[in-house]
């Protein structure tokens, strides 16, 4: 594998990394996420998402390379059961963000940390468009001439996850924050948090 990483066009990486960052920094769902998730919890919560995301966000890379993405995609009805699922989830984020106290003092407990984690993974796991545009992503990038096109995209999807971690992270941490700043106003930012969750809830059933 190792040989097979040293023959990668070192201008192929660079434009990928580059590809990855600007595709991070565009606010689509995983920020989105992040964001109201620090929102709703504090800096610390949104990080803890951030990750929950990334974590996500590797397993949709295996998936990918093993090619179980794509025996999914063909499964007829099998990616449109996943992304009602996601969106019944992001459904339910939004009704407990729409009913959350605003004197609930932000989570920074462990266990509080670890429902931000999971939150996030299931999130992105139950999304499909992220699974479908890394197994169509990733291989644009390969080259079969100097090795095994797996070892390739196994390679540039754990760049692609640093780098979104990474950003998605600093997203949480700016959103968290502000919540901080805005503390006497907490019901206001928890009421934002769920028509943030709701909204891509609808977005992933209708795109």
């Amino acid at each position: 594998m190792l040989e097979t990483l040293i023959n990668m066009d070192p201008w192929t990486v660079a434009s990928f990394v580059g590809a990855g960052v600007v595709l991070n920094l565009t606010p689509g769902a995983d920020v989105l996420f992040t964001t109201a998730s620090g929102i709703k919890g504090g800096w610390r919560y949104g990080v803890a998402a951030a990750f929950g995301i990334t974590l996500g966000s590797a397993i949709h890379v295996i998936l990918a390379v093993l090619g179980v993405s794509a025996a999914i995609a063909a499964i007829p009805f099998g990616l449109e059961i996943i992304r009602y699922l996601g969106a019944a989830y992001l459904a339910y984020l939004a009704v407990q963000a729409w009913r959350a106290k605003p004197n609930v003092h932000q989570p920074t407990a462990a266990d509080s940390l670890t429902s931000a984690i999971k939150r996030g993974l299931i999130t992105n796991i139950l999304n499909p468009k992220v699974g479908l545009f890394i197994l169509a992503f990733l291989p644009q990038f390969t080259d079969p001439a100097i090795g095994p096109v797996w070892q390739q995209m196994l390679f540039l999807g754990v760049l692609f996850i640093l780098t979104g971690f990474t950003i998605t992270a600093l997203y949480g941490v700016i959103s968290g924050l502000s919540r901080n700043a805005f503390q006497s106003r907490l019901s206001i930012l928890n009421k934002i948090s769920a028509l943030i969750f709701g909204g891509l809830a609808a977005r992933l059933v209708l795109n």
